[in-house]
Protein backbone atom coordinates (compact mmCIF):
# COMPACT_ATOMS: atom_id res chain seq x y z
CA UNK A 1 0.00 0.00 0.00
CA UNK A 2 2.78 2.38 0.74
CA UNK A 3 3.71 2.01 -3.12
CA UNK A 4 0.39 3.82 -3.94
CA UNK A 5 1.12 6.74 -1.32
CA UNK A 6 3.82 8.25 -4.07
CA UNK A 7 2.98 10.77 -6.41
CA UNK A 8 3.99 9.08 -9.57
CA UNK A 9 2.08 6.12 -9.02
CA UNK A 10 -0.89 7.92 -8.71
CA UNK A 11 -0.25 9.68 -11.44
CA UNK A 12 0.79 7.19 -13.54
CA UNK A 13 -2.68 5.32 -13.03
CA UNK A 14 -4.66 8.42 -13.34
CA UNK A 15 -2.43 8.32 -16.74
CA UNK A 16 -3.88 4.86 -17.95
CA UNK A 17 -7.59 5.67 -16.41
CA UNK A 18 -7.41 9.05 -18.74
CA UNK A 19 -6.25 6.45 -21.61
CA UNK A 20 -9.17 4.02 -20.88
CA UNK A 21 -11.93 6.78 -20.80
CA UNK A 22 -10.61 8.82 -23.71
CA UNK A 23 -10.40 5.07 -25.83
CA UNK A 24 -14.10 3.69 -25.04
CA UNK A 25 -15.68 7.16 -24.28
CA UNK A 26 -14.24 9.54 -26.04
CA UNK A 27 -16.63 12.59 -25.68
CA UNK A 28 -16.25 12.41 -21.94
CA UNK A 29 -12.67 11.85 -22.53
CA UNK A 30 -12.82 15.29 -24.59
CA UNK A 31 -14.85 16.96 -21.86
CA UNK A 32 -11.72 15.94 -19.53
CA UNK A 33 -9.87 18.80 -20.62
CA UNK A 34 -10.51 21.43 -18.55
CA UNK A 35 -8.69 19.11 -15.60
CA UNK A 36 -5.29 19.17 -17.69
CA UNK A 37 -5.97 22.90 -18.55
CA UNK A 38 -6.51 23.74 -14.51
CA UNK A 39 -3.92 21.98 -13.15
CA UNK A 40 -0.92 23.37 -15.72
CA UNK A 41 -2.78 26.95 -14.90
CA UNK A 42 -2.30 26.26 -11.15
CA UNK A 43 1.79 25.68 -11.78
CA UNK A 44 2.26 28.49 -14.29
CA UNK A 45 0.65 30.95 -11.40
CA UNK A 46 3.68 29.81 -9.14
CA UNK A 47 6.36 29.61 -11.67
CA UNK A 48 7.22 33.40 -11.79
CA UNK A 49 7.84 33.95 -8.20
CA UNK A 50 9.59 31.31 -7.74
CA UNK A 51 11.90 31.78 -10.48
CA UNK A 52 12.32 35.34 -9.15
CA UNK A 53 12.87 34.41 -5.26
CA UNK A 54 15.02 31.16 -6.23
CA UNK A 55 17.28 33.74 -8.39
CA UNK A 56 17.40 36.88 -5.86
CA UNK A 57 18.27 34.46 -3.38
CA UNK A 58 21.30 32.89 -5.20
CA UNK A 59 22.67 35.44 -7.18
CA UNK A 60 22.87 38.32 -3.89
CA UNK A 61 24.07 36.15 -1.94
CA UNK A 62 27.00 35.50 -4.01
CA UNK A 63 27.69 39.15 -4.35
CA UNK A 64 29.61 38.41 -7.89
CA UNK A 65 27.97 39.32 -10.94
CA UNK A 66 31.16 38.18 -13.28
CA UNK A 67 30.54 35.12 -11.33
CA UNK A 68 26.85 35.10 -12.92
CA UNK A 69 27.57 36.29 -16.13
CA UNK A 70 30.47 33.27 -16.49
CA UNK A 71 27.67 30.50 -15.07
CA UNK A 72 25.11 32.05 -17.51
CA UNK A 73 27.76 32.63 -20.12
CA UNK A 74 28.94 28.44 -19.48
CA UNK A 75 25.11 27.47 -19.90
CA UNK A 76 24.58 29.17 -23.39
CA UNK A 77 27.97 27.60 -24.75
CA UNK A 78 26.46 24.16 -23.24
CA UNK A 79 22.87 24.60 -24.52
CA UNK A 80 24.21 25.27 -28.01
CA UNK A 81 26.24 22.46 -28.36
CA UNK A 82 23.79 19.58 -26.78
CA UNK A 83 21.51 21.19 -29.33
CA UNK A 84 23.50 21.38 -32.19
CA UNK A 85 24.03 17.59 -31.75
CA UNK A 86 20.43 16.81 -31.82
CA UNK A 87 19.43 18.56 -35.05
CA UNK A 88 22.33 16.34 -36.64
CA UNK A 89 21.00 13.12 -35.27
CA UNK A 90 17.71 13.96 -35.97
CA UNK A 91 18.64 14.71 -39.89
CA UNK A 92 20.96 11.63 -40.16
CA UNK A 93 17.98 9.43 -38.39
CA UNK A 94 15.33 10.70 -40.88
CA UNK A 95 16.94 10.59 -43.81
CA UNK A 96 18.15 6.64 -43.16
CA UNK A 97 14.64 6.07 -42.41
CA UNK A 98 12.76 8.06 -44.48
CA UNK A 99 9.45 8.11 -43.08
CA UNK A 100 7.54 10.31 -45.10
CA UNK A 101 8.72 8.84 -48.24
CA UNK A 102 5.98 7.55 -50.65
CA UNK A 103 2.94 9.26 -49.31
CA UNK A 104 2.86 11.89 -51.97
CA UNK A 105 1.03 14.42 -50.44
CA UNK A 106 -0.14 17.24 -52.72
CA UNK A 107 -0.20 20.33 -50.24
CA UNK A 108 -2.48 22.08 -52.25
CA UNK A 109 -5.67 19.09 -51.36
CA UNK A 110 -4.31 19.92 -47.87
CA UNK A 111 -6.98 22.18 -45.35
CA UNK A 112 -5.05 25.14 -44.82
CA UNK A 113 -7.07 27.06 -42.32
CA UNK A 114 -6.47 24.28 -39.63
CA UNK A 115 -3.09 25.51 -39.09
CA UNK A 116 -3.58 29.34 -39.69
CA UNK A 117 -3.65 30.04 -36.48
CA UNK A 118 -0.16 28.46 -36.05
CA UNK A 119 1.09 30.32 -39.44
CA UNK A 120 -0.25 33.29 -38.10
CA UNK A 121 1.99 33.53 -34.94
CA UNK A 122 5.14 32.42 -36.94
CA UNK A 123 5.29 35.39 -38.97
CA UNK A 124 4.96 37.51 -35.48
CA UNK A 125 7.99 35.67 -34.34
CA UNK A 126 11.36 36.23 -35.07
CA UNK A 127 14.78 36.93 -33.38
CA UNK A 128 14.78 40.70 -32.94
CA UNK A 129 10.90 39.98 -31.87
CA UNK A 130 12.20 37.71 -29.62
CA UNK A 131 14.99 39.57 -27.74
CA UNK A 132 12.39 42.49 -27.25
CA UNK A 133 9.98 40.57 -25.91
CA UNK A 134 12.04 39.73 -22.97
CA UNK A 135 11.79 43.35 -21.87
CA UNK A 136 8.71 43.94 -20.15
CA UNK A 137 6.55 46.61 -20.20
CA UNK A 138 7.00 47.23 -16.33
CA UNK A 139 8.81 45.61 -13.59
CA UNK A 140 5.60 44.00 -12.55
CA UNK A 141 3.99 43.28 -15.82
CA UNK A 142 6.69 40.23 -16.02
CA UNK A 143 5.22 38.32 -13.62
CA UNK A 144 1.39 39.20 -15.34
CA UNK A 145 2.62 36.82 -18.38
CA UNK A 146 3.66 32.78 -18.59
CA UNK A 147 6.87 33.74 -20.49
CA UNK A 148 10.13 32.79 -18.40
CA UNK A 149 12.84 35.04 -19.83
CA UNK A 150 10.95 38.62 -18.82
CA UNK A 151 10.63 37.05 -15.23
CA UNK A 152 14.63 36.09 -15.28
CA UNK A 153 15.63 39.31 -16.62
CA UNK A 154 13.89 41.19 -13.76
CA UNK A 155 15.16 38.76 -10.86
CA UNK A 156 18.60 39.06 -11.77
CA UNK A 157 18.46 42.84 -12.03
CA UNK A 158 17.01 43.13 -8.67
CA UNK A 159 19.53 40.80 -7.53
CA UNK A 160 22.02 43.09 -8.61
CA UNK A 161 20.42 45.50 -6.96
CA UNK A 162 20.04 43.72 -3.69
CA UNK A 163 23.62 42.69 -3.37
CA UNK A 164 24.63 46.39 -4.26
CA UNK A 165 22.79 47.22 -1.40
CA UNK A 166 24.95 45.14 1.09
CA UNK A 167 24.20 45.38 4.68
CA UNK A 168 20.58 47.48 3.79
CA UNK A 169 19.83 44.63 1.85
CA UNK A 170 19.73 42.67 4.56
CA UNK A 171 16.34 42.36 5.27
CA UNK A 172 14.81 42.63 1.92
CA UNK A 173 16.91 39.20 1.42
CA UNK A 174 15.83 37.45 4.52
CA UNK A 175 12.11 38.14 3.48
CA UNK A 176 12.36 36.57 0.13
CA UNK A 177 14.09 33.56 1.13
CA UNK A 178 10.92 33.21 3.90
CA UNK A 179 8.55 33.84 0.93
CA UNK A 180 10.77 31.36 -1.60
CA UNK A 181 10.20 28.45 0.99
CA UNK A 182 6.30 29.43 0.96
CA UNK A 183 6.08 29.14 -2.40
CA UNK A 184 7.67 25.99 -2.25
CA UNK A 185 4.94 24.69 0.12
CA UNK A 186 2.17 26.19 -2.37
CA UNK A 187 3.84 23.95 -5.11
CA UNK A 188 3.63 21.05 -2.44
CA UNK A 189 -0.31 21.41 -2.21
CA UNK A 190 -0.50 21.67 -5.66
CA UNK A 191 0.85 18.70 -6.54
CA UNK A 192 -1.62 16.87 -4.66
CA UNK A 193 -4.26 17.17 -7.60
CA UNK A 194 -1.22 16.63 -10.37
CA UNK A 195 -3.21 13.08 -10.66
CA UNK A 196 -6.38 14.64 -11.37
CA UNK A 197 -4.57 17.06 -14.21
CA UNK A 198 -2.69 13.87 -15.72
CA UNK A 199 -6.28 11.52 -15.87
CA UNK A 200 -7.98 14.75 -18.00
CA UNK A 201 -5.16 16.09 -20.67
CA UNK A 202 -4.75 12.14 -20.96
CA UNK A 203 -8.41 11.36 -20.90
CA UNK A 204 -8.81 14.96 -23.31
CA UNK A 205 -5.81 13.88 -26.24
CA UNK A 206 -6.53 10.28 -26.51
CA UNK A 207 -10.69 10.89 -26.86
CA UNK A 208 -10.19 14.06 -29.02
CA UNK A 209 -7.66 12.64 -31.70
CA UNK A 210 -7.83 8.97 -30.86
CA UNK A 211 -6.08 6.38 -32.86
CA UNK A 212 -6.74 6.16 -36.79
CA UNK A 213 -3.91 9.38 -36.63
CA UNK A 214 -1.41 7.20 -34.88
CA UNK A 215 -1.67 4.39 -37.47
CA UNK A 216 -1.41 6.97 -40.42
CA UNK A 217 1.51 8.37 -39.48
CA UNK A 218 2.66 5.62 -37.39
CA UNK A 219 6.32 5.35 -39.18
CA UNK A 220 7.34 9.11 -38.21
CA UNK A 221 6.23 8.50 -34.57
CA UNK A 222 8.14 5.54 -34.39
CA UNK A 223 10.88 7.32 -35.59
CA UNK A 224 11.09 10.60 -33.37
CA UNK A 225 10.70 8.08 -30.49
CA UNK A 226 13.62 6.30 -31.75
CA UNK A 227 15.93 8.77 -32.19
CA UNK A 228 15.31 10.36 -28.50
CA UNK A 229 15.46 7.09 -27.07
CA UNK A 230 18.78 6.76 -28.94
CA UNK A 231 19.89 10.72 -28.24
CA UNK A 232 18.64 9.83 -24.09
CA UNK A 233 20.75 6.80 -24.32
CA UNK A 234 23.89 7.67 -26.01
CA UNK A 235 24.19 11.58 -25.59
CA UNK A 236 22.73 12.07 -22.37
CA UNK A 237 24.16 8.48 -21.46
CA UNK A 238 27.59 9.55 -22.10
CA UNK A 239 27.39 13.53 -20.09
CA UNK A 240 25.94 11.30 -17.32
CA UNK A 241 28.83 9.36 -17.18
CA UNK A 242 31.01 12.35 -18.00
CA UNK A 243 29.27 14.42 -14.83
CA UNK A 244 30.02 10.66 -12.62
CA UNK A 245 26.24 10.00 -12.51
CA UNK A 246 24.10 6.82 -13.45
CA UNK A 247 21.29 8.42 -16.03
CA UNK A 248 19.02 5.54 -14.79
CA UNK A 249 19.27 7.18 -11.30
CA UNK A 250 18.83 10.54 -12.71
CA UNK A 251 15.52 8.90 -14.53
CA UNK A 252 14.32 7.13 -11.50
CA UNK A 253 14.84 10.56 -9.16
CA UNK A 254 12.86 12.72 -11.24
CA UNK A 255 10.49 9.49 -12.22
CA UNK A 256 7.55 12.06 -10.51
CA UNK A 257 8.32 14.74 -13.33
CA UNK A 258 8.78 12.56 -15.95
CA UNK A 259 4.96 10.99 -15.60
CA UNK A 260 3.56 14.43 -15.10
CA UNK A 261 5.39 15.88 -17.97
CA UNK A 262 4.20 12.85 -20.10
CA UNK A 263 0.62 13.21 -19.30
CA UNK A 264 0.20 17.05 -19.74
CA UNK A 265 2.85 17.51 -22.95
CA UNK A 266 4.34 20.59 -20.70
CA UNK A 267 7.62 20.45 -18.97
CA UNK A 268 6.32 23.98 -16.98
CA UNK A 269 4.24 21.67 -15.07
CA UNK A 270 7.30 20.61 -13.31
CA UNK A 271 9.45 23.66 -13.26
CA UNK A 272 9.33 24.46 -9.43
CA UNK A 273 9.64 21.00 -8.96
CA UNK A 274 12.69 20.54 -10.95
CA UNK A 275 14.42 23.93 -9.47
CA UNK A 276 14.27 21.97 -6.01
CA UNK A 277 15.41 18.88 -6.61
CA UNK A 278 18.47 20.12 -8.99
CA UNK A 279 18.99 21.94 -5.33
CA UNK A 280 19.00 18.90 -3.48
CA UNK A 281 21.10 17.07 -5.65
CA UNK A 282 23.96 19.21 -4.12
CA UNK A 283 23.82 22.11 -6.92
CA UNK A 284 24.26 26.30 -5.72
CA UNK A 285 20.81 28.24 -5.83
CA UNK A 286 22.47 30.44 -8.67
CA UNK A 287 23.03 27.79 -11.08
CA UNK A 288 19.88 26.53 -10.54
CA UNK A 289 18.27 29.44 -10.40
CA UNK A 290 19.96 30.83 -13.79
CA UNK A 291 20.42 27.56 -15.53
CA UNK A 292 16.82 25.67 -15.42
CA UNK A 293 14.61 28.82 -16.35
CA UNK A 294 17.16 29.58 -18.86
CA UNK A 295 17.35 26.08 -20.12
CA UNK A 296 13.55 26.22 -20.81
CA UNK A 297 13.56 28.76 -23.54
CA UNK A 298 17.47 27.64 -24.86
CA UNK A 299 18.00 24.04 -23.56
CA UNK A 300 15.23 22.53 -26.09
CA UNK A 301 16.61 19.04 -27.21
CA UNK A 302 13.58 17.03 -27.65
CA UNK A 303 12.34 20.10 -29.64
CA UNK A 304 15.65 19.96 -31.70
CA UNK A 305 14.98 16.47 -32.45
CA UNK A 306 11.09 17.04 -33.43
CA UNK A 307 11.48 19.94 -35.74
CA UNK A 308 14.59 18.31 -37.61
CA UNK A 309 12.73 14.87 -37.65
CA UNK A 310 9.53 16.98 -38.84
CA UNK A 311 10.45 19.70 -41.24
CA UNK A 312 12.70 16.47 -43.38
CA UNK A 313 9.41 14.53 -43.03
CA UNK A 314 7.14 16.76 -44.42
CA UNK A 315 9.54 17.22 -47.19
CA UNK A 316 9.76 13.66 -48.05
CA UNK A 317 5.92 14.02 -48.21
CA UNK A 318 5.24 16.39 -50.08
CA UNK A 319 8.12 14.98 -52.74
CA UNK A 320 10.18 18.63 -52.07
CA UNK A 321 13.80 18.01 -52.77
CA UNK A 322 16.20 18.13 -50.18
CA UNK A 323 20.17 18.69 -51.25
CA UNK A 324 22.72 18.19 -48.64
CA UNK A 325 23.25 22.05 -49.07
CA UNK A 326 19.43 22.42 -48.83
CA UNK A 327 19.46 20.26 -45.24
CA UNK A 328 22.42 22.31 -44.16
CA UNK A 329 20.33 25.12 -44.31
CA UNK A 330 17.76 24.01 -42.42
CA UNK A 331 19.91 23.20 -39.75
CA UNK A 332 21.41 26.66 -39.50
CA UNK A 333 17.84 28.01 -39.75
CA UNK A 334 16.41 25.82 -36.54
CA UNK A 335 19.39 26.50 -34.70
CA UNK A 336 17.92 30.36 -34.49
CA UNK A 337 14.16 29.44 -34.90
CA UNK A 338 14.62 26.92 -31.95
CA UNK A 339 14.90 29.50 -29.83
CA UNK A 340 12.45 32.19 -31.69
CA UNK A 341 9.18 31.11 -30.10
CA UNK A 342 10.24 30.07 -26.51
CA UNK A 343 6.99 30.49 -24.02
CA UNK A 344 4.58 31.02 -26.95
CA UNK A 345 1.89 28.07 -26.49
CA UNK A 346 2.24 25.29 -28.71
CA UNK A 347 5.70 26.94 -29.28
CA UNK A 348 7.08 23.67 -31.41
CA UNK A 349 4.43 24.01 -34.09
CA UNK A 350 5.17 27.56 -34.18
CA UNK A 351 8.58 27.29 -34.87
CA UNK A 352 7.77 24.24 -37.37
CA UNK A 353 5.81 26.85 -39.03
CA UNK A 354 8.60 29.46 -38.56
CA UNK A 355 10.89 26.78 -40.35
CA UNK A 356 8.93 25.91 -43.22
CA UNK A 357 8.25 30.18 -43.76
CA UNK A 358 11.76 30.68 -43.42
CA UNK A 359 13.23 27.74 -46.06
CA UNK A 360 10.86 28.81 -48.59
CA UNK A 361 10.95 24.92 -50.29
CA UNK A 362 8.71 23.28 -48.44
CA UNK A 363 5.00 24.12 -47.97
CA UNK A 364 3.72 25.90 -45.03
CA UNK A 365 0.44 24.16 -45.49
CA UNK A 366 1.99 21.20 -45.28
CA UNK A 367 1.99 21.19 -41.52
CA UNK A 368 -1.37 20.23 -41.02
CA UNK A 369 -0.45 16.44 -41.53
CA UNK A 370 1.25 16.36 -38.65
CA UNK A 371 -1.73 18.86 -36.55
CA UNK A 372 -3.78 15.54 -35.33
CA UNK A 373 -0.77 13.80 -34.03
CA UNK A 374 1.42 16.59 -32.21
CA UNK A 375 0.13 16.03 -29.46
CA UNK A 376 1.39 12.52 -29.97
CA UNK A 377 4.70 13.98 -30.53
CA UNK A 378 5.38 15.97 -27.79
CA UNK A 379 4.94 13.12 -25.36
CA UNK A 380 8.64 12.61 -26.94
CA UNK A 381 10.25 15.85 -27.10
CA UNK A 382 8.96 17.39 -23.44
CA UNK A 383 10.48 14.09 -21.94
CA UNK A 384 13.72 14.82 -23.57
CA UNK A 385 13.64 18.76 -22.97
CA UNK A 386 12.95 17.71 -19.13
CA UNK A 387 16.02 15.66 -18.96
CA UNK A 388 17.96 17.70 -20.73
CA UNK A 389 17.29 20.54 -18.22
CA UNK A 390 18.06 18.67 -15.68
CA UNK A 391 21.59 17.06 -17.15
CA UNK A 392 22.71 20.73 -17.93
CA UNK A 393 22.10 21.76 -14.77
CA UNK A 394 24.57 19.17 -13.11
CA UNK A 395 26.90 19.95 -15.98
CA UNK A 396 26.91 23.53 -15.43
CA UNK A 397 27.42 23.57 -11.66
CA UNK A 398 30.16 21.00 -11.98
CA UNK A 399 32.05 22.72 -14.87
CA UNK A 400 31.66 26.03 -12.57
CA UNK A 401 32.85 23.94 -9.31
CA UNK A 402 29.27 24.92 -7.27
CA UNK A 403 28.37 21.13 -6.87
CA UNK A 404 28.45 18.80 -3.58
CA UNK A 405 29.53 16.27 -5.60
CA UNK A 406 29.08 14.21 -2.44
CA UNK A 407 25.88 14.61 -2.17
CA UNK A 408 25.35 14.41 -6.03
CA UNK A 409 27.01 10.45 -5.69
CA UNK A 410 24.84 9.79 -2.96
CA UNK A 411 21.68 10.24 -4.70
CA UNK A 412 22.52 9.15 -8.34
CA UNK A 413 26.10 8.20 -8.78
CA UNK A 414 27.39 5.15 -10.25
CA UNK A 415 28.44 3.63 -7.84
CA UNK A 416 26.71 0.96 -5.61
CA UNK A 417 23.08 2.21 -3.94
CA UNK A 418 23.17 3.51 -0.84
CA UNK A 419 21.17 1.27 2.10
CA UNK A 420 18.69 3.89 2.58
CA UNK A 421 17.67 6.44 -0.20
CA UNK A 422 15.79 9.18 0.50
CA UNK A 423 12.18 9.56 -1.26
CA UNK A 424 11.79 13.32 -1.01
CA UNK A 425 14.55 15.86 -2.66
Amino acid sequence: MALFKQLWVQVLLATLAGIAVGHWWPKLGADMKPLGDAFIALIRMLIAPVIFCTVVHGVAAMNDMRRVGRVALKALIYFELITSVALVLALAAVNILKPGSGMHVVASTLDVQAVSQYTARAHAQGIAQFFLDIIPATFVDAFAHPEVLPVLLVSVLFAAGLAACGERGAAVQAVIDSVREVFFRIVGFVMWVAPLGAFGAMAFTVGRFGTDSLVALGRLILTLYGVSALFVVVVFGAVSWWCGISLWRLLGYIREEIVIVAATTSTETVLPQVMRKMRALGCEDTVVGLVVPTGYSFNLDGTCLYLATVVVFLAQATDTALGLAGQLTILAVLLLTSKGAAGVAGAAFVVLAATLGSVGTIPVASIALVLGIHRLLAEALTFVNLVGNCLATIVVARWEGALDRDVLQRRIGRGPRPTIVESQA
